[in-house]
């Protein structure tokens, strides 16, 4: 089985479905995308693919060949709760901008920051990764004090807001991975940047 998104795959030791009389051996059921996005799935039994296409679509293994049907959000649910309860959240992604040469944040980025905060708040358990940027005005000494000055002074908002130091890694890239190429000495905003992920 070659899987390019999110399912589960399910063993089923006792026989719970019989089809043409054969028992289900394993179940499939590609799940939708958290964004809604395109997803699919190919599943293979002996010399027999069935395409999983989109969300909710299933198969099952049994002892024959792979049979396909549609499962719902309802079955997935009542069936595997439990499991996709004890799942950790998603990882989420946040880019704050800041003003040139400087540790301040953008006005903007400071009400991202409060979006950042709110999904925290949803976490039980937090892993950060902080990585500063800048543009490619000056050295790369300069740059590189001035990513790392970036992502600490976001950590520090984070700590200050009950993060443990612990949960947060802060690093700086410098003038490495410019978001928006640009030739040595050209001020980009959109270059100004940290990027956390928040897992």
């Amino acid at each position: 089985m070659n899987a390019s998104r999110a399912a589960l795959r399910i063993a089923l030791f006792a026989p719970a479905a019989w089809l043409v009389g054969c028992a289900v051996e394993e179940r499939v059921i590609l799940l939708p995308e958290a964004n809604g996005g395109p997803t699919s799935l190919a599943v293979r039994q002996g010399t027999h693919d069935v395409v999983l296409d989109h969300g909710y679509a299933a198969a099952d293994l049994t002892a024959a060949d792979p049979w396909r049907y549609e499962a719902s959000a309802d079955e997935v649910r009542k069936t595997f709760g439990d499991a996709l309860a004890a799942q950790p959240m998603r990882a989420a992604h946040f880019t704050l901008y800041f003003n040139e040469a400087s540790d301040d944040l953008t006005q903007d980025s400071r009400q991202a920051l409060e979006r950042m905060f709110a999904d925290l708040d949803k976490r039980p358990v937090r892993d950060i990764v902080i990585i500063g940027h800048t543009d490619a005005v000056g050295s790369d000494e300069y740059n590189d004090a001035l990513a790392k000055k970036r992502a600490d002074a976001v950590k520090a908002m984070l700590v200050v807001r009950g993060v443990a130091q612990d949960d947060i890694v802060a690093i700086g890239r410098g003038k490495r991975d410019l978001l928006i190429p640009t030739p040595a000495g050209i001020a980009e905003p959109r270059n100004r940047r940290v990027e956390i992920v928040v897992r």
